[in-house]
């Protein structure tokens, strides 16, 4: 890690020693803001941001985000953690509490195409994107050099369908080694078996090179190109057994004309790849995604 990055990412853990968020998901019912406010003010917390939805009021799902400052937070954080257990026995709460100033650490997984990669580390050394990057997995050697200019370990693995479980033993490995909460697809083309995405349910997020649903799979916009489309798009989502359908985080689209062949989309999609894939992140990194079937809730 560079010196720039270090201090940015002190700061910002200096600035919010005292700062957390919760996360709530529970049926909905009268009282559920008024009991959680209630049980901040009783420990002193003052709540500096809450948003909440409801899929409907009369037996629905209600989700609920609230960040908050407590004075001497991490020394009382087990107290609070384990007071707030009735209450989320009460209203049968699916809950967490996340501390601002415990960075999560990353790992980036890539391919041979590193605009995706680029957009990420050039977020992170701008200190706009507040987390440890912990290391980038690759199939390719063509990132090393830009990754490790940085101070970010890399690591080459190569791979392919037929060595595909030998290849996720290896990154497992170096996953729980680095202790590793979010790993981000930033164009790493091979697919994972169901038992690595398992292991970390919703803390996987790829960048699919279209507006899904539409063209899943291989060589979207070749196909868009033949199919004449006059919008192309990119998402990201949350990884899940099955390719390319799983929670969708973010989206954005642009336009394209007869005059776009297939190289010139591909253009225009790798710009949009790389924003949408950014925010799908930094939404992730602040806790603003509450997942809800094969959907998300984002704050």
């Amino acid at each position: 890690m560079n010196s720039y990055s270090e201090g940015k990412i002190k700061a910002y853990q200096d600035k919010n020693e005292n700062r957390a968020r919760f996360l709530i998901k529970c049926p909905d019912q009268p009282g559920i803001v008024a009991a959680v406010s209630k049980y901040l003010y009783d420990h002193e917390a003052n709540i500096v941001a809450s948003d909440q939805y409801t899929v409907d009021p009369e037996g629905g799902e209600f989700f609920m985000r609230i960040e908050f400052e407590c004075p001497d937070l991490l020394v009382r954080a087990e107290m609070l953690e384990e007071g707030f257990l009735p209450l989320a026995e009460k209203f049968q709460m699916n809950w967490k509490i996340m501390y601002v100033s415990e960075l999560k650490n990353i790992a980036i997984f890539v391919s041979k195409e590193p605009h995706c990669l680029l957009e990420l580390l050039w977020e992170w050394q701008s200190g706009d994107l507040m987390a440890n990057i912990a290391l980038v997995i690759s199939n390719h050697e063509t990132a090393r050099e830009m990754v490790e200019s940085l101070g970010i370990p890399f690591y080459y693995i190569p791979a392919n369908k037929e060595i595909r479980i030998q290849v996720e033993q290896q990154q497992k490995e170096l996953l729980g080694q680095y202790d590793v909460d979010l790993i981000v697809l930033a164009r790493y083309m091979q697919i994972l078996t169901n038992d690595f995405v398992k292991g970390y349910e919703n803390r996987i997020i790829n960048i699919h090179h279209s507006f899904l649903p539409a063209f899943i799979g291989a060589k979207p916009y070749e196909r868009a190109y033949q199919r004449g489309v006059k919008m192309i798009g990119a998402t990201s989502h949350y990884v899940t057994s099955d390719l390319d359908e799983g929670p969708i985080i973010e989206q954005n689209i642009g336009r394209v004309d007869h005059r776009d062949n297939e190289e010139g989309m591909k253009k225009i999609g790798q710009s949009i790849e790389r924003s949408v894939l950014a925010r799908a992140v930094k939404w992730h990194l602040d806790d603003r995604i509450i997942v809800h079937r094969n959907k998300t809730i984002v704050f």
